[in-house]
């Protein structure tokens, strides 16, 4: 039996879909904001046909909830979803890091959202060149499977980052812990690196949302001299 490959999303649903999450990425659609279909469609110039499409999308990456009662919403950030996203990017992309090094990939692009993200104009070109600079990272790792579970993740980590960025400024700190994370992975050391990043996920997720449930604090206390 062979099975039909998957159409490909239509143009005008891809540029709504692209629209919406770098507004939601951006804060010019902000958590708990209502995303009106017949708003959205007079917005971007299209029938509610591919605004239905995109924001079905968005609610599969996590980035928008859909309720029967309350329509469609920007997902809402707080410490029990923060916390979620975080502790799949701590268990995996430190690994990932670390079986990219092992392939001796070279990080030109991770050095070029690096840079990106230095020369921002604001905190939400900053916001998306971070989300780029981890993407580089663990991308090259050699595990399509492995960077496709990252993927599924890194939109809400984008949102979860954007929203403590607003409360609490620190994107200096984590522009020098990735200054830092770079260099190891371009000189090879893959434990260094993995640990390095590892702290910098779990250090942000820490002071920025500090309100850890029981069962997250004993998940910190067990990954042992991993945190900052």
């Amino acid at each position: 039996m062979t099975f039909a490959a998957p159409s490909p999303i239509p143009s005008r649903t891809e540029y709504v879909l692209e629209a919406i999450k770098h507004g939601i990425l951006t804060g010019q659609l902000v958590p708990g904001q209502a995303l009106v279909e017949t708003e959205l469609a007079a917005r971007f110039g299209v029938s509610k046909t591919p605004v239905r499409e995109a924001l079905k999308t968005l609610a599969g990456t996590g980035l928008v909830l859909m309720s029967q009662y309350k329509g469609v919403t920007v997902r809402m950030v707080d410490a029990e979803m923060a916390h979620e996203v975080y502790d799949v990017r701590l268990l995996l992309e430190p690994e990932a890091l670390r079986r990219a090094i092992g392939r001796r990939a070279g990080f030109e692009e991770a050095a070029e959202a690096l840079a990106r993200s230095e020369a921002a104009a604001d905190a939400a070109e900053r916001s998306l060149a971070n989300r780029d600079f981890h993407r580089a990272l663990y991308l090259p790792c050699g595990n399509p499977l492995l960077g496709r579970m990252l993927d599924e993740v890194r939109d809400q980590a984008a949102l979860v980052s954007a929203v403590a960025w607003a409360a609490r400024p620190s994107w200096e700190k984590e522009a020098a812990e990735h200054q830092e994370i770079l260099r190891l992975a371009r000189a090879g050391d893959g434990e260094g690196a993995a640990a390095a990043l590892h702290a910098h996920i779990a250090d942000f997720v820490r002071h920025a949302f500090p309100e850890a449930t029981p069962e997250q604090a004993v998940s910190d206390e067990t990954e042992g001299g991993h945190s900052a």
